[in-house]
């Protein structure tokens, strides 16, 4: 299954604030550590994708799944800033996925 996400305006602009001009890219990614038994979204920025992830058709930034959790995605989604929070929505023409998804900057000499 190939995955393609697509992005609000104001999610292009949040994230090119979240890589601040240095090199990164975007991993969606359940998080199941200390989260109960089905995880949390979130959104890692990442330096480079491991092995096991797959790409995520994208226009305006390089995005990964696990390879494992893909079956958690719909093939075709959106992200949605919250204009008045730090946070991103994440739906399908199914419904929504998660209303409170952050990021965590997982790069190296990250500040996040």
């Amino acid at each position: 299954m190939s995955i393609h996400l697509e992005l609000d305006s104001l999610s292009v602009e949040r994230l090119a604030m979240v890589l601040s001009g240095r090199p990164g890219m975007f991993k969606l990614f359940y998080d199941t550590e200390d989260c109960g038994c089905n995880g949390v979204l979130v959104i890692l920025v990442i330096d480079a994708p491991n092995a096991t992830d797959i790409a995520v058709q994208s226009d305006s930034y390089s995005f990964w799944v696990d390879r494992q959790q893909e079956q958690q995605f719909d093939s075709k989604m959106r992200l949605e800033a919250d204009p008045s929070y730090p946070s991103f929505k994440i739906s399908s023409d199914a419904g929504v996925l998660s209303s409170n998804v952050r990021i965590q900057d997982r790069r190296v000499n990250s500040k996040g």
